[in-house]
């Protein structure tokens, strides 16, 4: 494997600020091979993408993955579901945190594995109201300034 397949690692950083997670989870894909070509050329969009259970499957919604430019006409659909990979006691735990009212599944952060797989970091969470989110800016604020006299 070369250098740059492991330097892949795209992040939502809307979700960080919008929600706070309980528990986090690395789920394996099922993708077409353009799809893990664009993957490893960097071009994919976590924006507004999220997680939904159907008939005890995960699966992802909103996840852009742009068409592969060399790929002939057997190229992917860039905003299809795709099934993720966990196993039945993670997918059993996710759906028990899934009864509480207003918790979701967000993607946070694709990246390819030591083994040249693409793996998606989920988190299960709530969405934070908006006296969190100035809470969390000031804290930022504050940790910027501390590292700024020192």
């Amino acid at each position: 494997m070369s250098t740059s397949v492991n330097n892949i690692n795209i992040l939502n950083r809307r979700a960080t600020f919008d929600y706070s997670f309980s528990d986090k989870f690395i789920a394996g894909m099922v993708l077409k091979g353009t799809e893990i070509k664009s993957i490893r050329d960097g071009k994919v969009s976590l924006a507004d993408s999220y997680c939904f259970l159907k008939n005890n499957e995960l699966f992802i919604r909103n996840l852009h993955i742009t068409e592969y430019e060399k790929a002939s006409f057997y190229n992917h659909a860039p905003m299809r579901e795709r099934k993720l990979l966990l196993n039945k006691i993670e997918l059993n735990k996710i759906e028990r945190k899934l009864k509480d009212a207003g918790t979701s599944i967000i993607a946070l952060r694709l990246f390819i594995s030591e083994n040249g797989y693409a793996k998606l970091e989920i988190g299960v969470g709530k969405g934070k109201k908006s006296f969190d989110k100035r809470e969390d800016i000031k804290k930022r604020d504050i940790e910027r300034e501390t590292a700024r006299k020192f």
